[in-house]
């Protein structure tokens, strides 16, 4: 993919595919045989999908990161590197795409692209960092979500949204639905009680419930080793819930665990829990990427930084013998992975494309629809029991 000098970080400037790197990304896909049933079932249109999903997202953030240099907004805060740990496990869902009833997902602001990938507008995310009158929060907060596309709307507490999940996921057990609620948190948010309550809960009323655990080091300024010792997945042995984990900069790693784990939940079994091993390549927001810099050790950036999960991804597609073109597999050569990256560049033309659409449209709202104060009062309640009914629906 494109780099960009001015957004980018450091490490993806000049990223080059190390041979390593990629012989451990092939090799994690190969490493759990469901998982491996499961990635080489995968259509050509579902590995394009999860490409330009991928894009989606960094260039999403990258549109962020871009107001704030350009002073439209005072800070964002941004998923770089950690994009296949959120559009691996939400590619894995029912996303309403045909006649399956949708799943539910509660993201972190940090999975951003989880957001559009269940169907929501990018220009509608943009919309709620500007906090425009015809935003999803109608200028209220940047946390954004749309249940009709079955996204709820985080909050900065980030453990406080697993209870709530779990509830949702009751409710789709009590209704006899077909349906799943999946939610993140990040490796500081399980030092907070909710999580550890909803965690339980779940696991005693076995709802259908995905927790990701997204274990990305750091807790805002604190190092995963000053305040965690062990495992994620020792928990799934304290709650009696199946746990695994997965490469969270590993995209079909990530798709195929989550696929694993929605059926499991899906088929009436309870809850299950998954840990992503990723790292986030800036800081807590843009504001203290410099602090993120003095946080950790360089070689651990350079570490991460070779495995950039849009940057692996693309190689591993173009280097496959699947002409992206007919879908065909055919014999590898040199003029299928210039072939293959043609079609991958012009799935970049076209999300960059979406992306400056999306930014422009969200910039036209903030002159023309700014809130009313007025508007801070309305929609505070349910009105009804047929409206919770319809939200929920």
């Amino acid at each position: 993919m494109i780099r960009y000098p001015a957004f980018d970080p450091p490490e993806y400037l000049n990223w080059k595919p190390d041979s390593e790197v990629l012989a451990e990304y092939r090799r994690t896909l190969e490493k759990i045989p469901e998982r491996q049933k499961i990635i080489r079932a995968l259509s050509n249109e579902q590995l394009l999908s999860l490409y330009e999903g991928l894009l989606r997202n960094r260039l999403h953030d990258i549109a962020l990161k871009r107001w704030v240099k350009q002073g439209v907004i005072s800070k964002s805060w941004l998923g770089t590197g950690e994009e296949a740990a959120t559009i691996g496990p939400v590619h894995a869902l029912n996303r309403g795409l045909d006649d399956t009833p949708r799943d539910f997902i509660a993201p972190m602001i940090r999975n951003a692209g989880a957001c559009h990938e269940m169907g929501m507008t990018v220009a509608d995310m943009l919309r709620g960092y500007l906090g425009t009158a015809d935003s999803p929060t109608r200028g209220r907060d940047l946390h954004i979500g749309d249940l009709s596309k079955g996204v709820l709307a985080p909050i900065s507490h980030v453990a406080e949204m697993v209870p709530v999940t779990a509830g949702i996921a009751l409710t789709f057990k009590m209704r006899n639905e077909s349906r799943i609620a999946m939610t993140w948190v990040g490796d500081g948010s399980t030092k907070a009680g909710p999580f550890h309550e909803g965690i339980n809960f779940a696991c005693a009323q076995r709802a259908p419930l995905i927790l990701i655990v997204q274990n990305n080091q750091v807790a805002l300024g604190t190092r995963l080793g000053q305040y965690h010792r062990g495992s994620f997945l020792a928990m799934s042995g304290v709650y009696g819930l199946p746990g695994e984990s997965f490469d969270g900069n590993n995209v079909l790693d990530a798709y195929a665990a989550m696929k694993l784990a929605s059926d499991f939940a899906r088929t009436g079994r309870g809850p299950y829990l998954l840990v992503a091993e990723t790292f986030r390549l800036g800081g807590h927001a843009t504001h203290d990427e410099r602090e993120a810099r003095e946080t950790f050790p360089a070689d651990l950036f350079e570490y991460w930084g070779k495995r950039d999960p849009i940057g692996c991804f693309e190689y591993y597609l173009a280097d496959d013998t699947m002409d992206l073109e007919s879908g065909r597999r055919i014999r590898k050569s040199a003029s299928l992975r210039e072939k293959n990256l043609e079609v991958l560049a012009a799935i970049e033309q076209r999300v960059i494309a979406e992306v400056d659409v999306a930014a422009e449209e969200a910039l036209r709202s903030s002159r023309e629809h700014a809130p009313v104060p007025e508007s801070a009062a309305e929609g505070v309640y349910a009105d009804s029991a047929a409206r919770r009914a319809e939200i929920l629906a």
